[in-house]
């Protein structure tokens, strides 16, 4: 895909090598020239100093051809004039880092698909990481309504040599958490889980869940 990134802080310039690394095409605009430099230098990416706010320079980066733009300043009020000009060259997907909550309904209006509430994730890590030690997030989806998760089946777990459907019957087990993967670290062997699997001592286990039910789930595994 051809993508445009509008900032390249620790956000764009993070999102500009995993897209590059997957083999994306990638133009990252920045009005700082010694992060432009970096981000060049580090990733190989297509850099412009300008504003991604200023629809020459969008222009520029080649938004009329662009499968995405992400605005992912720092400044809400730019990333809000950014997806409005990507609007224009009829861009496909808008996605914008939003630090506001207060530009939430503008960013609806203008056309946004997809709002990055930054500091919603953030906070949600944090307490994942407090509250859930044995547990890693690997990523979020939906917006942030769901996350992806990894556990670690502890030895001598309550529920360890029983099979997937046994666990998800049970009333105790969140309905909102559906296991999507199983690898086993001694064999190296992942397998998706279609029911009649059976989860071991050490078992690193791939869940999907919201952060409300994540750490009944998570109790309820390693127990």
């Amino acid at each position: 895909m051809y993508i445009v990134i509008g900032g390249g802080g620790m956000v764009g310039g993070e999102l500009a090598h995993e897209l590059i690394e997957n083999k994306h095409d990638v133009v990252l605009i920045d009005g700082n020239k010694s992060v432009c430099d970096k981000v060049y230098a580090e990733t190989g990416a297509i850099v412009i100093n300008g504003s991604a706010s200023q629809i020459e320079v969008l222009k520029e980066a080649g938004a009329e051809k662009a499968d995405v733009v992400v605005a992912a300043t720092a400044n809400d009020a730019d990333n809000l004039a950014c997806a409005i000009l990507a609007k224009s060259y009829n861009v496909p997907q808008i996605i914008v880092r939003m630090r506001n909550p207060a530009y939430e309904n503008a960013y609806k209006v203008a056309g946004v698909q997809k709002i990055v509430r930054v500091t919603d994730l953030m906070v949600n890590q944090m307490m994942v990481e407090i509250e859930n030690p044995k547990l890693r997030r690997i990523a979020t989806i939906g917006n942030g309504k769901a996350s992806i998760f990894i556990v670690t089946i502890p030895e001598n777990a309550k529920n360890a040599d029983k099979n997937i459907k046994d666990i998800t019957d049970n009333r105790r087990f969140p309905d909102t958490c559906t296991f999507v993967g199983i690898y086993n670290p001694k064999s190296e062997e992942f397998a998706i889980p279609r029911g009649n699997e059976i989860i071991n001592e050490g078992d690193e286990i791939f869940l999907i869940s919201t952060e409300e039910d994540i750490t009944k789930a998570v109790d309820f595994l390693t127990g």
